[in-house]
């Protein structure tokens, strides 16, 4: 396997289209929420991803679970993706959905402070740095219109939404530094989705949420939509991308991703969009651009 040090233009594409994928999931998620409680849509999501790469595992003849050196931190980022998700959902109860993504897309610079101490190979350069702040202020400047002043009771949902993002973080600083990053991308795709199905659908179950209001055609193909694209087939080549790219570059990307949420948010749903959305997209652009730029040589 060659270890890139950043990312080649197929990658690029490839990210961006990821970002894309997650970013029409914002609004799949909102068209489930009217039928399904969202803890137990999550947890769905992940056990119905869980049993398709079952099987893609068994055609291409791949154990998921092997007791070796990777049970350990796999079960762990299990964990750190379930409760990742369970603060996303819940802090949503608190806070406004503009002030949410802007604390839960803080991730990238998590990822990037600790890649630089635990990964090899990935320290943060000034220039990376720079161009984080460039494409975290592009979603600031997208988000601007929406924001107001927090209530404390806004404030707890935004350090949920904050923790989340360091937990967004350390998972993907787990598996990039630990054996995760060396083995089949479905294995470590497996455990997040084993774990976070279990531990999300159970507490979904404990606090009462496990509420299935109406059963739709719209809502089946929105959680469809949710469980073979994103948690399948896009967690998959997330995971494929992060054994040979560098984790801070590919985190960069996510940038894109309340971008592509507020366009088809407001060509699917009728929601507002920024007049500022021109700027955010060229802040964003440009400070990807800084972080995947090449060292001197």
């Amino acid at each position: 396997m060659n270890l890139r040090d950043r990312l080649d233009p197929l990658a690029m594409a490839a990210t961006t289209l990821l970002c894309a994928l997650w970013g029409f999931q914002q609004v799949a998620i909102k068209v489930t929420n009217a039928a399904i409680s969202p803890a137990f849509q999550s947890g769905l999501r992940s056990l119905g991803a869980l049993i398709l790469l079952l099987g893609w595992c068994w055609i291409r003849g791949v154990k998921l679970f092997i007791r070796d050196d990777t049970l350990w931190p796999g079960i762990f980022a299990g964990g750190l993706f379930a409760a990742e998700f369970a603060l996303i959902y819940w802090s949503l109860v608190f806070t406004e959905v503009a002030r949410s993504i802007i604390f839960l897309y803080t991730a990238p610079f998590f990822v990037a402070l600790g890649a630089h101490y635990f990964v090899p190979g990935e320290k943060l350069r000034v220039i990376q740095i720079l161009g984080l702040l460039c494409a975290f202020a592009g979603v600031l400047i997208a988000m601007w219109d929406g924001l107001s002043l927090p209530s404390s009771r806004a404030i707890f949902g935004d350090l949920m939404m904050l923790g989340a993002a360091v937990l967004w973080a350390a998972t993907t600083v787990l598996i990039k530094g630990s054996n995760l990053a060396r083995i089949d991308p479905a294995r470590t795709l497996g455990y997040q989705l084993a774990v976070s199905g279990v531990a999300l659908t159970t507490l979904a179950l404990v606090f009462g949420e496990a509420g299935i209001v109406a059963v739709t055609p719209l809502a089946v193909a929105s959680l469809a939509y949710q469980t073979v694209i994103v948690a399948f087939a896009s967690y998959l080549a997330w995971f494929a991308l992060m054994r040979v790219y560098p984790a801070s570059t590919l985190s960069a990307f996510v940038f894109f991703t309340p971008i592509f949420a507020m366009i088809f948010g407001a060509a699917l749903l009728g929601e507002r969009l920024s007049i500022a959305l021109g700027a955010a997209l060229v802040f964003v652009a440009f400070g990807i651009w800084l972080v995947n730029r090449p060292r001197a040589a």
